[in-house]
Formats: structure tokens, C-alpha cells, sequence
């Protein structure tokens, strides 16, 4: 039978029989059929370290908020100071609910002067997009959900640069920017976010281009060993990196003090949706952490929601974890009591029945 027709109640992005056409594994993620490997998770993680991989990102969510009024809004709803952005620059911020706990974590990019592009998870697009609709200001702010027309890509590693010189030549983005760039008559967004620890560019264009965009890339970087890589490379590139995933790390049951992320959070605004709670949260003193913990005995690769215990005694579960390809060490993220996130903190994980040892470590892994 036919993925699709097995699976009809799932949604593909326009590269789904790319992935089929290169033999990737395809499974169901947050409603999505995508690829969480091609040649290998181990194989691609160590390619975008040592080459280049380029990931299929169409399932992200794409909306644009336009008018006047558009920036001031969003400062409003977010947590990163918007105010600060000029055209061509973004920043990683939060969407939150009143109580401070995480909705979703997304990019917002400032395209020009009036108009702001940001990227959210796909899980969470209706999501979003239904919560910000019903926050909109009727004075001057248009809200448009573009998820379906940008098709988007993620090309990772060292190798990445020089890739994109060969493709585009154009002066590359810098860290964090975003230039609006036509090549042969196709509009690009091309943006220097990334997600893996590696130098790399985030590219959202027509839906229609897709395939042409996909073929292109990996056949311009095949004789650098440029590999497709799926959703598990995914994962185990950004845990090295302690970058926090949205459904496992991030939830409305914690804030992004909880999360070690204040960075990203701009308490001096006057307003956004959770300061209060954010600000009680602050005086109270942070109750929970995640940290991130390493093992420090062999044994299976961690996983989501194994147990973790201090002193023998089990006291919370793994947000995620993994077996860590540049390490070849188990690693995870849990929420601990703040006593005991400290470096050193000997803790233990629980894996089929059987305790391995375990350490909080310094962020990030991949030093």
C-alpha cells in the first residue's frame, strides 16, 4: 500500500516523494509525514558536522504580520523586545500564555519596514495562529497565515558557506539577519538562524519550487558529500547543542526562566502576554531548571520521560535524550529542583529497569 494512502489523514510537504524517491523512512511527526532518516541518524549528524545536510523544513509554519502597527503589536505578544529589530534582522522569542508557560517558540523576522515574517512550529500553526488572531489589533495589523505557499529548507555545516556562494552569489547573511534575494526569477527569504550548532541558512520560498530547489542544492554540493538528513539528525545536532524542542522541552507547564532562557526574554518591556507571571515567578526565586545531564556510565541511549533520580530516589522525568553521535555519550534535558541543577549534581537514569549514572553538565555538550 501506498504511505499516502495509508496515511491519508496526515499531512506532506511538497518534497514527500522526494523523501520516498531517496529511500528515507518516513514516520507520522505532530501530524506530518516526514523523513526522520535517510542514510542513518548517526551518519547524517556527522555529516552536517564535518560536510553538509540539508533538511526538508516545509512543515514549519509561516505567518505574516503586516501594517503600521505590526511591530508594536508583536512587542505586545512577545517576549523578545521587537522594537529592537531593524529590516533584514530576526530573533528567537516565545508566544505565552497569561501564566508564563510556553506556547510556542518561533522567529520573527523584520522583511521591511511594515512587515514582519515568523516561523513557527508546525504542530502549533492553528494554534498560533487562532491564539494571535484573537489578540489582533483591529488598528492597522494584518494577519496572514502563508504556511501553504513557502516551501522551506535548512542547509547545516561547514561546508555550508561555501555552498551557498556557488548557489547564490550574493553576500551572505550574517548571524541572526534575513535577506530577501530573487534568483532566476524564484523570491527567496534567506535567513542565518540555524538550529544545529553548525554555520548555516534557512531558505523559504514558493511552495511550487520545492523539488527544483531540493535537486539543486543536493547535486551542487554531492561532490562535497552533501547528504538529505531527517528529523532524528534533527534532534540529536540541536540536544548536542542543548537547543530546546517545542512539545518536549518547552510547554506551557514552564516558563522560559524555567527553560534558562531569560535571553530571549525582555522583562523591561512594559507589556507582553505572561510579564506578570514571569515577574512573580523572578521574585519568588525559579522553582524548577532544565538542565542538561550527561551519563557517566555505559548503557542505552536516554529517552523522553525515563526517570531521573538523586540519592536514589526518582524526582522527575527526561524531557528528551539521546545517544549523542559527536559524544558517544547517552545525554537528555530534565527539569530538576533548583538545588539540584547544579554542574556535578550526580544523578541517575533509569533505562529498561536497570540505574546508570548521570552528572548535570555545562551547557552546551558540544563544547
Amino acid at each position: 500500500m501506498h504511505p499516502v494512502t495509508a496515511a491519508a489523514a496526515l499531512k506532506t510537504t511538497p518534497l514527500y516523494e522526494e523523501h520516498l524517491r531517496l529511500g528515507a523512512k518516513v514516520i507520522d511527526f505532530g501530524g506530518w509525514l516526514m523523513p526522520v532518516q535517510y542514510s542513518g541518524i548517526g551518519d547524517e549528524h556527522l555529516t552536517v558536522r564535518s560536510k553538509a545536510g540539508l533538511f526538508d523544513i516545509s512543515h514549519m509554519g509561516q505567518f505574516i504580520a503586516r501594517g503600521p502597527g505590526a511591530g508594536a503589536w508583536l512587542n505586545r505578544l512577545l517576549t523578545n523586545n521587537v522594537g529592537r529589530l531593524t529590516p533584514g534582522h530576526g530573533h528567537y522569542t516565545f508566544l505565552l500564555d497569561e501564566r508564563g508557560g510556553v506556547i510556542d517558540d518561533l522567529i520573527v523576522y523584520h522583511l521591511s519596514e511594515e512587515e514582519f515574517l515568523l516561523i513557527v512550529n508546525a504542530s502549533m500553526v492553528d494554534v498560533d495562529f487562532a491564539w494571535m488572531q484573537a489578540r489582533l489589533d483591529p488598528d492597522g495589523v494584518e494577519l496572514t497565515n502563508r504556511s501553504a505557499e513557502y516551501a522551506g529548507l535548512a542547509l547545516q555545516g561547514p561546508l555550508a558557506p561555501r555552498l551557498f556562494d556557488e548557489l547564490f552569489g550574493v553576500s551572505r547573511p550574517g548571524r541572526n539577519e534575513a535577506r530577501q534575494v530573487t534568483r532566476d526569477g524564484v523570491p527567496f527569504v534567506i535567513a542565518a538562524t540555524g538550529y544545529t550548532g553548525e554555520e548555516g541558512y534557512e531558505l523559504f520560498f514558493p511552495a511550487s519550487e520545492a523539488v527544483a530547489q531540493w535537486r539543486r542544492i543536493l547535486e551542487a554540493g554531492a561532490a562535497a558529500g552533501i547528504k538529505p538528513c531527517g528529523l532524528g539528525a534533527r534532534d540529536t545536532l540541536r540536544l548536542e547543542m542543548c537547543y530546546p524542542l517545542n512539545g518536549s522541552d518547552l510547554s506551557p507547564a514552564h516558563t522560559p526562566l524555567e527553560a534558562g532562557l531569560s535571553i530571549f526574554v525582555d522583562l523591561n518591556k512594559p507589556e507582553f502576554v505572561g510579564r506578570e507571571a514571569l515577574l512573580a515567578q523572578k521574585t519568588a526565586g525559579i522553582p524548577t531548571r532544565l538542565a542538561p545531564i550527561r551519563m557517566t556510565e555505559k548503557g542505552p541511549p536516554p529517552r523522553a520521560h525515563y526517570p531521573v533520580l538523586a540519592d536514589g530516589i526518582p524526582v522527575v522525568e527526561l524531557c528528551s535524550g539521546t545517544l549523542a553521535p559527536s559524544l558517544g555519550v547517552g545525554i537528555g534535558m530534565a527539569y530538576l529542583p533548583a538545588h539540584l541543577a547544579r554542574i556535578g549534581q550526580e544523578l541517575e537514569i533509569e533505562i529498561r529497569g536497570r540505574r546508570f549514572k548521570a552528572v548535570v553538565e555545562r551547557k552546551p555538550f558540544r563544547k
